[in-house]
C-alpha cells in the first residue's frame, strides 16, 4: 500500500439526505433516530458514512434505498460541511443531499428499523449538530429551484389539478400565492398536459386534471423556453 500523503491529517466522510415530501397540503421532511454515539437516539437527517470504494452520490443512494425501498429518486447535491467541531465524536466532513419524493407511491415504505418519520418542515423537532443548518440552506435551494427548473413535478402523482400544484408551492414558499397569477404562468407551460378526466374528491364540479411531459419540456428548453414561477 502506497503511503502517499501520510503526513497530512485524514477526516472521516459522510452523506446526510433531506427527504422532502409533500402529503396533505404539507411540505414534509423525513427524519430518523440516530443509532450511534454521540446524540444517540435524537433526531437527525437520515444518513451514513461513505463506504470504501463508494462515492457521494452512491453512498447517498444506498441511503434512500435501503431507507425507502424505492429507486431513481430525485437528488441533488447541496454542499459539504466541513466546519470543525460540526461533530463532537470525530472531524467529520458531510456531503449533503436534497431528494424530492411523491409521498403517494404505493411502493414506498419507511423501514420500521430505521426509525425514520415524516414532520411538517414548520414542526420539526430539535436536530443534532448542523442539521438546522442543512434544513436551512436546503429549503433555500429548494426554493430557488422550483422557481427555475421543474423539479417540484417529482413531488406531485402523476397525475394532478392546479389546485393542488398552487398548494405544494404554497407549502414550499410558505406563504399564499395569487391564484390567476399562478394559474396563468402554468397553463402557459407547453408541457403541462391537460388530460380529460377530473378528480372529483375535492369538489362535486370537480377539477381536470393535469400531468407533466418531460420531452416536450426538454424540446421548449432546447428551443429557448425559460422555466420561470
Amino acid at each position: 500500500m502506497n503511503s502517499f500523503y501520510i503526513e497530512h491529517p485524514r477526516f472521516f466522510v459522510s452523506v446526510d439526505c433531506l427527504v422532502f415530501g409533500f402529503a396533505n397540503g404539507q411540505l414534509n421532511l423525513l427524519l430518523s433516530k440516530r443509532k450511534m454515539e454521540p446524540a444517540q437516539g435524537t433526531w437527525s437527517l437520515p444518513g451514513g458514512f461513505i463506504e470504501e470504494n463508494e462515492s457521494a452520490e452512491a453512498a447517498a443512494e444506498r441511503v434512500l434505498s435501503n431507507l425507502t425501498g424505492l429507486e431513481n429518486i430525485y437528488m441533488e447535491q447541496l454542499k459539504m460541511f466541513s466546519q470543525p467541531g460540526r461533530d463532537p465524536g470525530e472531524r467529520v466532513l458531510s456531503v449533503a443531499f436534497y431528494a424530492l419524493i411523491d409521498l403517494g407511491q404505493e411502493a414506498l415504505e419507511i423501514k420500521p428499523s430505521y426509525q425514520a418519520y415524516w414532520f411538517n418542515i414548520n414542526k420539526l423537532p430539535d436536530l443534532i449538530f448542523d442539521h438546522p443548518e442543512m434544513v436551512d440552506f436546503a429549503l433555500k435551494t429548494l426554493r430557488h429551484t422550483v422557481s427555475t427548473k421543474p423539479v417540484s413535478f417529482n413531488l406531485l402523482p402523476e397525475k394532478f389539478t392546479l389546485p393542488q400544484m398552487q398548494t405544494l408551492f404554497e407549502a414550499i414558499y410558505d406563504r399564499p400565492l395569487d391564484k390567476r397569477n399562478f394559474r396563468k404562468k402554468i397553463q402557459s407551460m407547453p408541457f403541462l398536459v391537460k388530460l380529460n378526466e377530473k378528480d372529483k374528491l375535492s369538489s362535486r364540479k370537480g377539477a381536470f386534471l393535469y400531468t407533466f411531459d418531460n420531452m416536450k419540456y426538454e424540446k421548449a428548453r432546447q428551443n429557448g423556453f425559460c422555466f420561470n414561477l
